[in-house]
């Protein structure tokens, strides 16, 4: 990684760190900057439950990290970032990735006024922003070639925790046969319980290629 670019990605990274802060902010205690109904957020500690929000968290996390590995390498404290910072930073950015495929590809068709309504205050940060920033730099400011693509696999791993979490939470609050939209806040089973079986195979799989694809156009060209 040469210096220019070993500073850009210093600066994304922490850039990325500051606005999920203020999109936490945000989200957490309701303060706006666009005048709009809440649509897939909520206040308090309850927003956790957004596989958008911790996956945005988990990116800030490994970005800090990142980071200050990056800050070692440029002061000459270290000579390369390790394979294993890498490969967490592919798992982070797969993570927002599918929040931000999942927000235009569906859920961004099936809510009353598209993609743009998911666009609003925090999730302007946490839906478009982050995200295009985290790919920017893993893609072009932080190519290497130390990720193995049989480790492609631990980008999987945010979604399969969140399916996991998520598929307990629809199954502890149904009645009848239905689950209430209150906590199936992505409407994945609104058709059906019989959904499951599409859907979370879906996401794994979409994630698995999303992953694949991050390596790909992080690889190094020798």
């Amino acid at each position: 990684m040469g210096k220019n670019k070993l500073i850009i990605s210093i600066c994304i990274n922490f850039l990325i760190i500051l606005l999920t802060i203020f999109a936490c902010f945000m989200m957490f205690t309701g303060f706006k900057i666009m005048e709009a109904e809440y649509l897939l957020e909520s206040t308090s500690f309850s927003m956790f439950r957004f596989f958008t929000v911790d996956s945005n968290i988990l990116m800030a996390i490994v970005s800090l990290i990142f980071a200050v590995e990056e800050i070692k390498v440029l002061k000459n404290v270290k000579s390369e970032i390790s394979t294993k910072m890498y490969i967490l930073k592919l798992a982070a950015t797969t993570a927002v990735s599918v929040t931000f495929i999942t927000v235009v590809a569906y859920l961004g068709q099936i809510v009353e006024g598209g993609v743009i309504v998911l666009l609003m205050n925090s999730n302007l940060f946490f839906h478009l922003i982050i995200p295009v920033l985290s790919i920017i730099t893993f893609i072009f400011f932080e190519r290497t070639n130390k990720i193995k693509l049989r480790t492609a696999f631990f980008g999987v791993l945010p979604t399969l925790i969140s399916a996991i979490y998520y598929l307990i939470n629809v199954l502890v609050h149904m009645e009848n046969g239905k689950v209430s939209p209150l906590y199936d806040w992505y409407w994945f089973v609104q058709s059906g319980m019989h959904q499951i079986f599409i859907v979370f195979p879906l996401m794994l799989f979409a994630s698995y290629l999303i992953s694949i694809s991050l390596w790909r156009a992080n690889k190094k060209k020798i």
